[in-house]
């Protein structure tokens, strides 16, 4: 492999110029075709695994640091872990060249799909997983066959120093580079020229990254967010509803892209589905959540002030208190919202659920219908025709009945967003096709040469008719 110097901070090395030489020399590298190697690619998928697994007491460490996430929810950031096995497990099916049908003006010959690499990726990972969110894609470029730059997330300063540390002495950063900074940083990258750019973080932000890839006709996948709703319908198991809900609700204080950001209730149902969300933010994080070792905090005091301003949108049933100085807000429910409330503008991201209730779902569905599109839509209900009426009435990124959040978990389910809420996919093979171009082949015998499409076409065209269909 060619040998590199990974990228320093040093005062006199312009920035761009680090960017650029960086780029060179992943492009010269991918040049060698060294990374269509499956065995390399193996090889460097389980150093990665390996490098995970030595530092996840660091990792762990440094999310706690940066978001205040109890250590068992800290530990969801070494899912990226999964993603490696699963890639080193499928990576010969997954670069197997696929048999496509000829139509009988092709024969003799023969046809096929294989997958390629696209070249050099950029990746800009977020600040709410900032370990898993970061690394999870670069598995899929990886198993792809691609160099990559990483850019961690600096307003989780903790765990992007662990990201740039691990992919240093693990990676020539001629294969896989890393690159710290603030948002000067992501512009002077998204500058230059990549192969595909894979991006995770807010809407307004993704419209950026988007206009920025433009410029050079590059590919983009934008895993994004938005208002994703949760209907709760009469027939629900109510107390698993609730549980659920506020599992997938309150995890690392709300600060999740795929949250439940409100609720959508049967009004016959609204009193008791509170009661059972009391029973279970109480069961979770005891009367007190401020004391509980179970319950985070909100990444920032500019993010706390958002939110702290969103608790005057209506009458907390449950929680409402925080403070600005330990960055804590309780785990919220709040009631008398309407549609025009400020809480229902903007995705919240936080530890605040509005509850809407509706006397004809029709009407609920229309609500969320005439909003973007979200990134995933919850159900709860017992009837299946239910269930699957407001599957077939609304759009989402993604979906789960009787469940919230675990779908992210699935490794043979593509992840992604529609419309606002994202563009493209990954986990698993999806994220391997993500990260590759899938050229088509077409192989034709030498021993027979029909003359049917050489003019002259005079006598031909009874033929072309025939052969299109046309009588």
């Amino acid at each position: 492999m060619v040998i590199a110097t990974q990228p320093t901070n040093s005062a006199h090395w312009d920035l761009e110029t680090q960017i650029r030489e960086t780029l060179d020399r992943q492009r010269q590298f991918f040049a060698t075709g060294r990374t269509r190697d499956l065995e390399f690619r193996r090889d460097q998928l389980t150093k990665l695994r390996q490098a995970i697994q030595a530092k996840q007491d660091a990792i762990v460490a440094a999310v706690q640091q940066d978001l205040g996430r109890p250590e068992y929810e800290a530990y969801f950031e070494l899912a990226s872990i999964a993603e490696v096995d699963g890639a080193l497990k499928n990576l010969t099916q997954w670069a197997k060249p696929q048999k496509a049908k000829l139509s009988i003006d092709q024969w003799p010959g023969s046809a096929w799909i294989e997958p390629q690499p696209l070249g050099v990726a950029l990746i800009i990972g977020p600040w709410n997983y900032p370990f898993s969110l970061a690394i999870s894609p670069l598995v899929g470029a990886i198993a792809a066959g691609n160099c990559a730059i990483v850019k961690p997330s600096e307003v989780a300063p903790a765990t992007a120093a662990v990201v740039a540390t691990l992919i240093r002495e693990t990676f020539d950063p001629a294969f896989v580079a890393v690159f710290e900074g603030d948002a000067a940083t992501s512009q002077a990258l998204l500058a230059n020229k990549f192969d595909h750019i894979f991006f995770t973080g807010g809407t307004a932000i993704g419209r950026i990254v988007m206009a920025a890839a433009a410029q050079h006709l590059t590919p983009v996948t934008l895993e994004l967010g938005g208002k994703s709703p949760c209907f709760v319908t009469a027939d629900a198991n109510l107390a698993i509803a609730a549980k659920r809900i506020a599992w997938g609700k309150f995890l690392n204080a709300g600060q999740t892209c795929i949250a439940p950001d409100y609720l959508l209730v049967d009004r016959a149902v609204m009193p008791e589905l509170l009661a059972q969300l009391r029973g279970a933010v109480t069961a979770f994080y005891g009367t007190d959540p401020a004391q509980s070792g179970d319950f985070g905090r909100i990444i920032n005091d500019r993010q706390f002030d958002r939110l702290a301003a969103l608790l005057e949108s209506g009458k907390p049933f449950l929680g409402g208190q925080h403070n600005r100085a330990d960055r804590y807000i309780a785990p919220t429910i709040l009631t008398d919202v309407d549609w025009d409330s400020p809480v229902m503008a903007d995705e919240i991201f936080g530890p605040i659920l509005p509850m809407l209730p509706y006397d004809q779902l029709d009407q609920a569905i229309a609500q969320v219908n005439s909003r973007p599109k979200p990134l995933a839509l919850y159900v709860f209900s017992e009837n299946t025709q239910t269930q699957r009426y407001l599957l077939d009435r609304t759009s989402s990124g993604g979906a789960c009945i009787n469940e919230t959040v675990m779908h992210v978990g699935c490794p043979s389910l593509p992840f992604g967003g529609v419309g606002d809420s994202g563009i493209g996919s990954y986990h698993g093979k999806a994220s391997f096709d993500t990260f590759s171009h899938h050229r088509s082949v077409l192989k034709k015998a030498t021993w027979l040469d029909l003359d049917w499409r050489y003019a002259p076409y005079a006598q031909k065209v009874g033929l072309i008719k025939k052969l299109l269909g046309m009588g």
